[in-house]
């Protein structure tokens, strides 16, 4: 059962009214008036975030939910997180548009330093993403170890620039007519901006019905071919430390083998 922010994270921020909940959000956000209520996660990351998030400059390329302090002046207050209410809808179909936004909001944190919770972060998408990178050693079920191995060999050492990028572009980018999209729900990673974008197309091959085409349209992007490779690797690592055995029903397993051929096909 999906359990509203209680009284005291009310209080926190100041809100009143009756919290509504929001679709998505992996069921677990909510609007009070004008402000959006969600739990915070790894606390070190949302406070990082939002301090970022809060001082953005404003772009026509892309809007931000600015974050809301809590009374005492933090950004989190019991293990939650608020933030302004956004106009619009997100819309996994508009593929191109998620992926353009995500581009315009990389360039614009392109700058920030390293953050230092990364290195504390611990969860199967941290793990993923060490695994695809190979900061961690390749371990998991034979379902999983089976269907990532063609990956994994066609991995090759790459030189790109890192930066904080957004991890999960597709079901966090909003539309609104007459504004720009609107880029939520960012998941911190330390990673080229074209993995970040690869990850976005692995998805969209995966679940959201995307054709090839719109892995060719983004060739361009440096490495396209091994930000794939390492895109895959790291949800298919994420699946698999999150759900183990069970995972690998014969819908998952088939979803998967198309975006990897894919993404050989770039290598």
């Amino acid at each position: 059962m999906t359990i509203p922010p209680p009284d005291p994270v009310l209080d926190a921020f100041r809100l009143t009214g009756v919290p509504v909940l929001l679709p998505g959000g992996q069921g677990g956000t909510w609007q009070v008036g004008e402000v959006v209520l969600k739990p915070a996660g790894f606390v070190p990351e949302a406070e990082w975030r939002a301090g970022v998030l809060s001082a953005l400059p404003a772009s026509p390329a892309f809007r931000v939910a600015r974050p809301v302090r809590a009374q005492d002046g933090q950004w989190t207050s019991h293990g939650w997180e608020a933030a302004e209410l956004l106009d619009g809808q997100t819309d996994v179909s508009r593929q191109d548009d998620v992926l353009t936004a995500g581009v315009a909001f990389h360039e614009a944190v392109a700058d920030l330093p390293r953050p230092d919770f990364l290195d504390r972060r611990d969860d199967p998408w941290a793990y993923g993403d060490r695994v695809a990178w190979e900061e961690q050693p390749l371990d998991g079920s034979p379902a999983y170890r089976e269907v990532v191995q063609k990956l994994v060999e066609a991995r090759r050492p790459v030189e790109l620039r890192a930066q904080v990028v957004h991890g999960d572009l597709p079901g966090n980018v909003m539309f609104a007519d007459g504004l720009p999209p609107a880029i939520i729900d960012w998941p911190v990673y330390w990673r080229p901006p074209s993995w970040a974008s690869a990850v976005a197309v692995a998805d969209a091959l995966c679940w959201y019905g995307a054709t090839p085409e719109l892995a060719a349209r983004w060739a361009h992007l440096p490495e396209w071919g091994q930000m794939l490779v390492r895109a895959l690797i790291y949800r298919l690592t994420t699946d698999d430390a999150a759900g183990g055995p069970e995972a690998w029903t014969a819908n998952r397993l088939e979803s998967y083998r198309p975006a990897i051929e894919v993404a050989l096909s770039f290598t």
